[in-house]
C-alpha cells in the first residue's frame, strides 16, 4: 500500500507551488535577541501542501480543514506551547483570535506565519520568566504560610496580569523548594540547586529552532485530525531510526513530549529499563542526572528531543531520573531510580517462557508461562531469504513445543504491556492455538474489507490456556487475545486493554516531492481500522477481560478512549467461524472463586487501597506550600509503606525491618499478584471441565 500511495502522490506533487505569505513575515529582532533564527523556511510553503494532499487524500477520517477544525488547531497549538497557561497572558490570547478561523486557508495556502508569530511572543513571554527567575531566589521563601499551589491546571483562566503571572510562578518555585527543604537541603543547597535548573531551562529556551515550530504547527494540524497521525520533522525522523537501530545505547525507553512532561509511552523488552522493572509506562520524568553523584536537572517543559540526549549515554555509564509514577497525580513527591546504560538486542526482546507451579483446592498444577513483550520479526531477514529470520510466531511455536515436552496442565500467554507490533505475527501466533479460520478483519479508507485468516490447520497447543492483559495491552495484542476470546479458545483475564484499533502508514515526503536541495519530514498517517472477527471494533474499547483485576486507570484517565479526535467505535459484519468452546456458561463460578480468594489475599488489599488512594488524590487540586502540612503528609506516607513492607516480610517470614532500613536487594521477591491469581483461575477452568 506505501508504494501505491508514493506513486500516486508523485503526480500530485508536480501541482504545488510556493506560495507567498498571506500576511507580514516576522520582523527580524536586534541583534541582542537570541531568537533571530526563529523564521519559517521557504520549503515550508511546499511541505505544508504536501501534508494537506496526503492527510486529504489518503487519511481514513474523511475530515475538512475549514474553520471548525481552523478552531482547534490554534487551541490545540496554544496548548502544545503552554500547556499549564503559565507564560502567555489573556491579551496574548486576545490578539491571537484573528487567526482563529483563517489558520484553515493559511494551511491550504501553505502560509506558516501566523505560527511564527504566536511562538515569537512565546518565545518572549518564556523569556520574561527568565528574568522573573533571577529575582525570585534573592531570598528565603516563608514556609509557615497557609498557601497552596493550583497543581492541575487544566480549568485555570490565563493570567490578566503580569503580577497574576509572577505569583504563579512564585509559588512554583517555592513548591520546588520546599521539596528539596523536605528532602534535607539547607537554603544555600536549594538556592544553587534551583538556579542550576533554571540555568538550564535559559539553555533549553536558547536552542528552539525553526523546524521545531514547524513541527509543533503541523503536529497541532494532524493531532486535530486524530491522535496516531502525526508529523516527523528530517532530524525526528532521524532520531527514530536511531531509536528502532540496535546500536542505540541508552536506557531501553521510548518517550514522549505530553503536556510539558517527558512521559514514558514503551519500554523497549531486553533494555535496562525493562531488566530493572522500576521504570514503566505512563511514568513522567521530571529531573534527569547524570552519575552516581551528578545534580538533577529538572526537565519539566523541555523538548523531547534535548530530555533524549540527556539520558542517552555510553554503555555501562550510570543515569539517575526522578519520576512521578503512573497513577499518580502531579502534585506527589518524585520517586528516584537508578538505572545502568547499556545496548538493547534484539535476541532481549523475544518471547520467553517459565513454569509456574501452584496448588489449587491442594491440587498441584504446573503450568507454562509464555512472555510476549511485542509482536516482532525480523523483515530484512525475511526479504533476505534468511529461513532462521527472527519472529515472535516462530519463537514462540519452539516454547509451547518445548513446554508440550514438560507435563504442563495449562499455558498463560502473558501480554501485559505489549504495545502491539507486527498484524502478520499476531495472526501467526493466533494459528498455533486454533485450526486455520479468521482471525482479524481489516477495513481501508474506502470501505474495501479484507480478512486476515490463518492459513494453517496445525494447532501447535490444544490445551487450557488464558491469557493475562492490561491497560497497556494495545494493538496486535488486541487482535490476538479478541481472537482467542471469540472462538472460547482460553480465558482472557486482567485489565481493560488499550483501544488501538487503527492502522497506520509512514509515508516520507522527499519520495513525492520533484523539488530538491532540502530536506522533507515524514508523515505517519492512518490508513485503516481493525475490527475482530465478530465484527466488533477494538477501537477505543479494547478487549475487556472475562475476569477482571482492579484497576486504578479508567478509560477516561488512560488509553484510546482519553485521546481527543480518536476514531470513534462501530461495527461491521461478523467473519465465519466456529466457537470452540462456550466459556461464557462458566464465568459466573469462575468469577465467584476468584472474587473469594483476592479479597481474602493481602497483596490485593494492598492493591485495592493504592486505587483508593489515587482516586481520591485526583480530588486534590492543590499542594499545600505550608512546611508542617506538607512534612505530616509525607512522614504519613512513609509510615503506610513501611508498615505495608514489614507486613510482607511477616507473611513471607523474612526479618521485618527497622524504621529507616531499607530491604536487602536480595530479600526482594518478585512476585507478580495477577499471575498468580491468573494461575489460579486457570486451575478453577480446569477442574470445572474435568468435573
Amino acid at each position: 500500500m506505501k508504494i501505491i500511495i508514493v506513486v500516486l502522490l508523485t503526480a500530485l506533487a508536480a501541482n504545488f507551488y510556493f506560495a507567498g505569505p498571506a500576511e507580514n513575515s516576522i520582523l527580524a529582532p536586534d541583534d541582542k535577541d537570541t531568537l533571530k533564527r526563529i523564521e519559517p523556511k521557504n520549503h515550508y510553503t511546499l511541505e505544508n501542501q504536501l501534508i494537506n494532499a496526503v492527510l486529504e487524500s489518503y487519511h481514513y477520517k474523511d475530515f475538512a480543514l475549514n474553520d471548525s477544525l481552523s478552531s482547534e488547531i490554534l487551541d490545540r497549538y496554544l496548548k502544545s506551547l503552554d500547556h499549564g497557561k503559565i507564560y502567555f497572558l489573556q491579551t496574548d490570547i486576545d490578539s491571537f483570535e484573528k487567526y482563529r478561523y483563517r489558520i484553515d486557508d493559511n494551511l491550504q495556502a501553505g502560509n506558516v506565519i501566523p505560527f511564527y508569530n504566536i511562538f515569537r511572543v512565546f518565545m518572549q513571554r518564556m523569556q520574561d520568566r527568565v528574568v522573573y527567575l533571577d529575582t525570585i531566589l534573592s531570598k528565603e521563601f516563608d514556609y509557615t504560610l497557609d498557601e497552596e499551589l493550583l497543581i492541575d491546571r487544566k480549568k485555570a483562566e490565563w493570567s490578566k496580569s503580569v503580577a497574576q503571572l509572577n505569583d504563579i510562578w512564585r509559588k512554583r518555585i517555592k513548591n520546588d523548594a520546599l521539596n528539596l527543604r523536605l528532602n534535607g537541603k539547607d537554603w544555600d543547597a536549594i538556592k544553587s540547586n534551583l538556579e542550576k535548573r533554571y540555568e538550564n531551562f535559559t539553555t533549553v529556551l536558547r536552542q528552539y529552532n525553526t523546524e521545531d515550530v514547524f513541527q509543533v504547527a503541523m503536529n497541532s494540524f494532524t493531532a486535530s485530525i486524530d491522535p496516531h497521525t502525526n508529523y516527523l520533522s528530517p532530524i525526528t525522523s532521524d532520531n527514530f531510526k536511531i531509536d528502532m537501530s540496535l546500536s542505540l545505547e541508552g536506557i531501553g525507553a521510548r518517550l514522549q513530549y505530553d503536556d510539558g512532561y517527558t512521559k514514558v509511552v514503551e519500554i523497549i523488552p531486553g533494555g535496562p529499563a525493562f531488566k530493572s522493572k522500576k521504570l514503566h509506562v505512563d511514568d513522567r520524568i521530571v529531573a534527569v542526572a547524570q552519575d552516581e553523584d551528578g545534580e538533577f536537572v529538572d526537565v519539566v517543559g523541555w523538548r523531547i528531543t534535548d530530555v533524549v540526549q540527556l539520558i542517552r549515554g555510553p554503555k555501562e555509564s550510570v543515569v539517575r531520573l526522578q519520576l512521578i509514577k503512573s497513577g499518580k497525580p502531579l502534585s506527589s513527591e518524585p520517586v528516584e531510580i537508578r538505572l545502568v546504560r547499556d545496548k538493547v538486542l534484539l535476541e532481549e526482546q523475544s518471547a520467553t517462557s517459565s513454569i509456574l507451579e501452584i496448588k489449587n483446592d491442594n491440587i498441584p498444577y504446573k503450568f507454562g508461562v509464555i512472555n510476549i513483550p511485542k509482536f516482532y520479526s525480523d523483515f530484512e531477514g525475511q526479504r533476505l531469504g534468511d529461513i532462521n529470520f527472527n519472529s515472535t510466531s516462530r519463537d514462540v511455536k519452539e516454547l509451547l513445543e518445548d513446554l508440550n515436552t514438560q507435563s504442563i496442565d495449562g499455558i498463560i500467554i502473558d501480554l501485559t504491556n505489549n504495545g502491539g507490533g507486527s498484524l502478520d505475527e499476531a495472526v501467526n501466533v493466533t494459528g498455533l492455538f486454533i485450526e486455520d479460520g479468521p482471525v482479524v478483519q481489516v477495513r481501508d479508507m474506502n470501505g474495501k474489507i479484507v480478512v486476515n485468516n490463518d492459513t494453517d490447520p496445525q494447532v501447535v497447543y490444544d490445551g487450557p490456556l488464558a491469557v493475562l492483559v492490561n491497560r497497556f495491552s494495545a494493538s496486535a495484542s488486541e487482535i490476538f487475545s479478541g481472537a482467542i476470546q471469540n472462538y472460547g479458545r482460553g480465558i482472557i483475564i486482567g485489565e481493560n486493554t488499550y483501544g488501538k484499533g487503527t492502522v497506520q502508514n509512514l509515508i516520507d515526503l522527499n519520495r513525492i516531492s520533484s523539488k530538491r536541495g532540502f530536506k522533507l519530514g515524514q508523515i505517519k498517517l492512518t490508513i485503516a481500522k481493525y475490527y475482530r472477527i465478530d465484527g466488533s471494533s477494538t477501537q477505543r474499547l479494547g478487549v475487556i477481560p472475562d475476569i477482571l483485576f482492579p484497576s486504578p486507570i479508567s478509560p477516561e484517565e488512560f488509553g484510546e478512549s482519553s485521546k481527543q479526535n480518536a476514531l470513534k467505535w462501530d461495527r461491521i459484519d461478523p467473519a465465519d467461524y466456529d466457537e470452540y468452546f462456550d466459556l461464557d456458561s462458566l464465568l459466573p463460578e469462575l468469577k465467584n472463586n476468584s472474587k473469594q480468594r483476592t479479597d481474602a489475599d493481602p497483596e490485593f488489599d494492598y492493591i485495592r487501597e493504592d486505587i483508593l488512594e489515587y482516586k481520591e488524590s485526583l480530588k486534590d487540586k492543590y499542594v499545600s506550600l505550608n512546611e508542617k502540612v506538607r512534612k505530616k503528609e509525607k512522614e504519613e506516607r512513609e509510615e503506610r509503606e513501611f508498615q505495608r513492607e514489614n507486613e510482607r516480610r511477616k507473611i513471607k517470614g523474612l526479618k521485618l525491618l527497622e524504621k529507616g532500613e531499607t530491604p536487602q536487594e536480595e530479600e526482594v521477591e518478585d512476585v507478580d499478584p495477577f499471575l498468580y491469581e491468573s494461575a489460579q483461575i486457570l486451575a478453577d477452568l480446569i477442574q470445572i471441565i474435568v468435573g
